[in-house]
């Protein structure tokens, strides 16, 4: 057997098992290896029946006193009772549906039985302890590693073959980092790692093992991360010659913030240089990012550049069109809209203005990727909101010029800077962190459902001096499905409607709705048609309503940190003060703590840093994308220290060989295209 062997090889592996093992990623004895544990057991507490603490997992030596009893209570249930007693005490183990254990547990013998101990006295009891014979125990006095499973793989049959891999190919494996870069960073072996992360010891032993394979993890990645970034530097991008901003900003209606002065000088240096500008712009909801962008589609216009912003919505895209109309017309810049409700001859005639280069910055939704858009002379793509947008579709949009243009993306989900320059690694960062002058922040209130009447009593009074109301309710747990949030919606609108609401203006809006009925529903709340819009997170990327004063999130402990903030950003965009209720039955402390979080600031990125500590980094990205690697056992969130040493580490290596290419560095090149197998074309 070798790290290559394949996993079909292992003894007790069938077809059936292999398929289930192939789909955790499992084919070889390397990849189980590779394979860490979710979590750890700690089996190595061995207790007396007496002494076993009531409801904690523990071992206990026992010998069996008699002959197990099976008896089927009805069909689909076995149930086996057996005795056991240890020098003092005795105990009645169960086991549910596992009839193999009549002839397995032997009287007279002994075994170690790891579960929990329920009952005093007399009656203590164990159901379905993991049990084995004293003396040969593989899988208790030791701590214990969880695994990620699949249906038909258990985690005894995973740490069987896990333990099996270790004993044949440790030896194999070889050490990956240069024992320099080891010492300097006290990292362990690389086969110490491995034994110890499925195996350990003990705890210290551990925390030893983990240090190391998460160091080389985010390693691996920075190097990745590296390369990307010098690949972007060989891009020839057009070039913005540089122009007095005092000409852009007297077109503005007030003075911008020095955050926003910084950023526009950021974007101003990124595209004289005449490689492809790549930022992400991120600040709070009412930050002043479309000013940023419309700096940015400035230059381009006065460059003889066309420009490109492409919204998630219509709505957000009318939102930006009426906005970027009215700031740089006065300077004769020629904006149009795109969308793909517009009527076909009317999507003609701007696909024709834009080959002719008769429109300067055209303002659209996913309408800008389809085939008839074609322009004359691209150099600047805005996208608004990341993370509906994929790579792919910057992509695509950026591949309808004929150089490489300026990508800038505006995110306003603010993200802590050192998960930024990780998640998009192939982006640098300017951070809006300043508000302007005059913004009220939002009033924040954490309730129980108890205080429900009064909060409807609020809505009246501020629908009645003119004011709107968002009521957001709770995303479905995991395993509900969706239908039932969607009913829950509509069901509660038509309740409010016709019990709580009668003489005002109740709808709703969800996500499975089609785009025009959405549209509608949202465009009619704006016009100020409706007074409290029920609806799910679908307004959490959305449109501007300064006239709503209120929103209200239901089951607030549902959500995390970062989209509670999003949605009361909805809020608070005009001269009105707003305010923002979390409603929460919750009473755990840890939950009660993390929402006492929104009451007590407004600073986005101090919410995400919270976040961040309370969720990881899955809060803020849904759905994988970037094509940057999934990382198997480095947290970004509870491992900052180590990354800010293994990013310092790998700028030291790379300085010395940029492209990895000295024998000694040989094989951390071939680490770092593993972690980038789905993204190979940034070594080119």
């Amino acid at each position: 057997m070798d790290l290559q062997t394949d996993i079909g090889q292992f003894p007790g592996v069938g077809p059936a098992r292999k398929k289930a093992l192939e789909k955790l990623g499992l084919r070889t004895a390397e990849d189980l290896l590779r394979c860490f544990p979710r979590d750890y057991e700690d089996r190595t507490k061995l207790c007396s029946i007496a002494q076993a603490p009531e409801g904690e997992n523990v071992c206990i030596l026992a010998m069996v006193a008699e002959t197990p009893r099976l008896s089927r209570i009805r069909k689909g249930l076995e149930i086996t009772k057996v005795k056991v007693v240890d020098e003092v005490n005795a105990m009645t183990v169960t086991f549910f549906n596992q009839s193999y254990v009549k002839d397995a547990l032997r009287p007279g013998e002994s075994y170690i039985f790891y579960g929990k101990v329920e009952g005093f006295g007399r009656a203590r009891q164990m159901n379905n302890p993991v049990f084995e014979r004293e003396g040969s125990a593989r899988f208790t006095g030791r701590i214990m590693p969880v695994y990620s499973l699949t249906h038909g793989i258990s985690n005894n049959l995973l740490a069987g073959l896990t333990q099996r891999a270790l004993e044949v190919c440790l030896e194999q494996v070889a050490e990956t980092l240069p024992s320099g870069l080891r010492q300097e960073h006290t990292l362990a072996a690389l086969p110490f790692s491995y034994q110890h992360i499925h195996f350990p010891g003990s705890f210290e032993e551990l925390e030893l093992a983990k240090r190391r394979l998460i160091f080389e993890e985010l390693f691996y990645l920075s190097c990745g991360l590296a390369f990307l970034n010098k690949r972007r530097g060989k891009e020839v991008g057009p070039a913005f010659p540089s122009r007095p901003a005092n000409e852009f900003l007297s077109l503005l209606p007030f003075s911008p913030t020095g955050a926003q002065r910084r950023a526009m000088d950021e974007i101003a240096f990124d595209t004289m240089v005449g490689r492809p500008m790549n930022r992400l712009l991120q600040g709070d909801v009412g930050s002043g990012k479309t000013v940023v962008a419309a700096y940015g589609a400035w230059l381009a216009w006065g460059s003889g550049f066309q420009s490109a912003l492409m919204a998630p919505t219509e709505i957000l895209a009318n939102q930006h069109f009426t906005t970027l109309s009215s700031l740089l017309s006065p300077a004769g810049i020629r904006v149009a809209l795109l969308t793909g409700s517009m009527k076909a001859a009317e999507k003609r005639r701007v696909y024709a203005a834009l080959e002719a280069h008769e429109i300067d910055l055209v303002v659209g939704t996913h309408a800008l990727l389809s085939e008839g858009v074609a322009f004359a002379r691209l150099g600047l793509v805005v996208t608004d909101e990341q993370h509906r947008f994929g790579v792919a579709q910057r992509a695509a949009l950026a591949a309808k010029a004929e150089l490489h243009p300026h990508v800038l993306v505006m995110s306003a989900t603010p993200i802590p800077r050192t998960l930024a320059l990780i998640i998009y690694g192939d982006l640098d960062v300017s951070v809006l962190d300043e508000l302007p002058p005059g913004r009220t922040p939002v009033e924040t209130y954490l309730v129980g459902s108890d205080k429900r009447e009064r909060m409807y009593n609020f809505v009246r009074k501020l629908v009645a001096e003119g004011r709107q109301a968002y009521i957001v309710c709770p995303m479905v747990e995991e395993g509900e499905n969706v239908t039932a949030e969607l009913k829950a919606v509509t069901a509660y609108a038509q309740q409010l409607q016709s019990d709580v609401f009668p003489d005002l203006r109740v709808a709703f809006v969800h996500g499975k709705m089609k785009a025009k009925e959405k549209e509608a529903v949202m465009a009619a709340f704006a016009a100020g048609e409706t007074d409290v819009l029920v609806s799910t997170t679908v307004i959490e990327v959305g449109v501007d309503v300064p006239n709503t004063a209120l929103m209200i999130i239901e089951n607030a402990e549902r959500f995390g940190l970062s989209q509670l903030h999003q949605l009361r950003g909805r809020v608070g965009r005009g001269k009105h003060q707003s305010y923002c209720v979390l409603l929460s039955d919750n009473r755990t402390p840890e939950t009660r703590d993390r929402l006492k979080v929104m009451t007590k600031t407004t600073d986005g990125f101090v919410i995400s840093e919270e976040d961040l500590k309370a969720r990881g980094p899955g809060d803020f990205f849904g759905k994988r994308q970037h094509g940057l690697p999934q990382l198997r056992v480095a947290d970004l969130a509870g491992d900052m220290r180590v990354l800010k040493e293994a990013q310092t580490a790998a700028e030291t290596l790379l300085q010395n060989d940029p492209t990895l290419t000295k024998p000694e560095n040989r094989r951390i090149l071939d680490q770092v295209k593993r972690l980038f197998a789905e993204n190979p074309d940034i070594f080119n």
